[in-house]
């Protein structure tokens, strides 16, 4: 648990398990403000500390919706006597770029620059495939997605494929749009 002293206003913060920040109180106690704002140094409150927090939670609610992503497909693949996909980091980077140059508008919503996506990753593969998906207003952004890849023959072969190797990679941008990319890989 953490306090704030934010104009003249004590906000405490509970850090979640899921990563988020949950404002649990916010107060406006002079004396309690007072004894908060010697516990917390000055460079720590100030008006950018929202933002710092909104980043924050908006970062680790990413990384739990990429874990999602990965968790759903491996499910979705052993309920096929499908064996799971291994994440590798340098895959999901690059599926993470990917999906940051969608929703900020960089590049279109698909597959552009597929082959420099898979080239980057730097491994000797067979074959390689990739699943991009979009949405917005949901609250199981995975869900929707993966349940959309299921529903599309192309998406879903994707997903049965004879793959070992996944990089997943969520980004969203001020509209709220989440944009989702998974690369699949068949290591040698």
């Amino acid at each position: 648990m953490m306090r704030y002293l934010i104009n003249s206003k004590v906000l405490t913060a509970l850090v979640l398990a899921t990563g988020a920040i949950e404002i649990i109180a916010n107060v406006q106690a002079p004396t309690l403000a007072a004894k908060v704002s010697r516990e917390v140094p000055p460079s720590a409150v100030s008006r950018q500390l929202p933002t710092y927090i909104a980043q924050t939670s908006t970062t680790n609610s990413i990384d739990a919706v990429e874990k999602a992503v990965h968790n759903q497909v491996n499910q979705y693949r052993a309920s096929k006597g499908l064996p799971p996909l291994t994440v590798l980091a340098r895959m999901s980077e690059q599926a993470r770029i990917h999906s940051q140059n969608m929703a900020s508008g960089k590049v279109p919503f698909g597959h552009q620059g597929f082959a420099g996506r898979v080239t980057a990753v730097a491994i000797a593969y067979s074959s390689a495939a990739e699943n991009v998906a979009y949405n917005q207003g949901y609250s199981e952004e995975a869900t929707v997605a993966v349940q959309g890849w299921i529903k599309s023959t192309g998406h879903r072969q994707n997903m049965e494929g004879n793959f070992n190797l996944t990089g997943i990679g969520v980004a969203t941008n001020s509209k709220g749009q989440y944009y989702f990319t998974q690369i699949f890989i068949r290591s040698r």
